[in-house]
């Protein structure tokens, strides 16, 4: 009899790790607490290219693919301000890529949103895997590296900004402290303008698009889902 308990209970724990590993779906606890599944594993819906085209590569194995999408950013249709955002991503070497949100302006990514970097640089720069792309460098690199699923969590919630590669917190940012147009906070110069003007980090929207970058190289999503923080809930 406690043979067939043990056996019973390993069964329940095997089954209860398969559930909660099962891709592209929501747990009963992410459900109760308001997570949003964003992508279904399926197929593109509720998705679209940034410039309006509908996106153009396959969904392969469960996983979005970006790359020659017909666009440079595969992009939700919902606009999000404060969340929790979580994906896995896999990548070749070389592989560049990037997380996008709050883009206010799906026309112009680059300069009315912000970027993730996904790479298979082993840095801590602000170019690297996991840092605010050229705003913010790496507390320390975490990557797994190439060929196996990494996983992203960003948090945005008014200014404050915070990433985690495989649940450790790698790069923060306060975007009320990038006051000065063309400064990172730290120190240096940023890339970001608009309309031939510097900008100010501090003026960026605090709500728009999120999607995932197409920049040439082959690259795999999955497991997309937000969690809307305050009054976003």
């Amino acid at each position: 009899m406690k043979r067939d308990w043990i056996a019973l209970l390993a069964l329940v724990c095997a089954l209860a790790s398969n559930a909660a590993a099962a891709d592209n779906q929501l747990t009963d606890e992410e459900k109760q607490d308001g997570w949003i599944l964003l992508f279904n594993g399926k197929d593109y819906a509720g998705w679209r290219c940034n410039n309006g085209k509908p996106i153009a590569s396959e969904v392969v194995d469960g996983c979005m693919q970006p790359y020659k999408s017909g666009g440079y950013i595969v992009m939700h249709e919902r606009q999000f301000g404060d969340f929790i955002l979580k994906c896995d991503v896999k990548m070749p070497e070389p592989c560049n890529s990037g997380v996008f949100f709050r883009i206010e302006d799906p026309a112009n990514p680059v300069h009315t949103g912000f970027e993730i970097q996904v790479s298979t640089g082993k840095g801590t720069s602000c170019h690297d895997f996991g840092a605010i792309y050229d705003l913010v460098p790496l507390k320390k690199n975490a990557t797994k590296g190439p060929n196996v699923w990494n996983s992203i969590e960003v948090k945005c919630q008014g200014p404050l900004v915070s990433v985690k590669l495989n649940g450790e917190t790698v790069c923060e940012m306060n975007a009320d402290e990038f006051d000065k147009p063309g400064e990172r906070a730290i120190a240096g110069e940023h890339k970001f303008e608009l309309e031939g003007k510097k900008r100010a980090v501090k003026d960026f929207a605090r709500k728009g698009y999120l999607g995932f970058q197409d920049h040439g190289h082959p690259v795999w999503y999955k497991n997309v889902k937000l969690l809307p923080l305050g009054k976003e809930q």
